[in-house]
C-alpha cells in the first residue's frame, strides 16, 4: 500500500491492474516502447483487471486488494498467445487463479461496475495500438514466428487514479 495517498478529484475513476515481476515487466514494457506509437505511449505495460471503479470505492478496494494478496502466494499465470486487436497487438494471459481474484472483486462491486467491467474479462497486455491494421497484422506474424507459451510472474495488484493522462498510483499490494 502506498504511504502517501493522493486525493481523488471528484469523478476520478480507479483502474485496477496486476503487477508483473521485474523480468516480465521489462519484457512487455520493452516491446511496448518499441512498437507503440511514441506520442500515444503514456503508460507502462500493464494487465488491467478493472477499467473504471468509482472513486468512493477507494478505501474498500484497498482493503479487498490487501486481503487478496497479504500472505498469499502469487497466482500462476502464463503468456498463452497473441491477440490481434485490429489496430494493435497484445499478449494473451491465462491464469485461473487471477481470474478467481477478479471474479471475487467483481462480485463485491457488481452493482457499481461499468458495462465494460461487467463484460467478460479478456486478460491481455497491449504492446501495440493505434496503428494501421496492416502494421498490426505484420507485427503479430513477426512475434508469432518464434512464440512459445511460457510462465509469467504476477507480483501483485495495484490501483490507480485515472485523470485523463498517465495514471497516478493509489495503492500497491504484493503477493507473498
Amino acid at each position: 500500500m502506498s504511504e502517501a495517498e493522493p486525493i481523488a478529484p471528484a469523478g476520478a475513476p480507479i483502474i485496477v491492474t496486476a503487477l508483473f515481476g521485474a523480468e516480465d515487466f521489462a519484457f512487455f514494457d520493452g516491446l511496448r516502447k518499441r512498437h507503440f506509437p511514441p506520442e500515444r505511449n503514456i503508460l507502462s505495460a500493464h494487465l488491467t483487471l478493472f477499467h473504471h471503479l468509482a472513486p468512493d470505492l477507494a478505501a474498500e478496494l484497498k482493503q479487498r486488494l490487501a486481503g487478496e494478496t497479504r500472505g498469499v502466494p502469487a497466482p500462476r499465470a502464463r503468456i498463452a498467445g497473441l491477440l490481434n486487436l485490429g489496430r494493435g497487438v497484445a499478449y494473451r494471459i491465462e491464469s485461473s487463479e487471477l481470474e478467481d481474484i477478479r471474479a471475487r472483486l467483481a462480485d463485491a462491486f457488481a452493482p457499481m461496475l461499468t458495462p465494460q467491467d461487467r463484460a467478460g474479462w479478456r486478460p491481455h497486455v497491449t504492446i501495440q495500438n493505434k496503428v494501421e491494421p496492416t502494421a498490426a497484422k505484420a507485427l503479430k506474424a513477426q512475434l508469432e514466428a518464434d512464440f512459445a507459451p511460457r510462465p509469467v510472474a504476477i507480483a501483485g495488484l495495484a490501483s490507480w487514479w485515472y485523470r485523463g493522462g498517465p495514471w497516478e498510483p493509489l495503492s500497491r499490494h504484493m503477493f507473498a
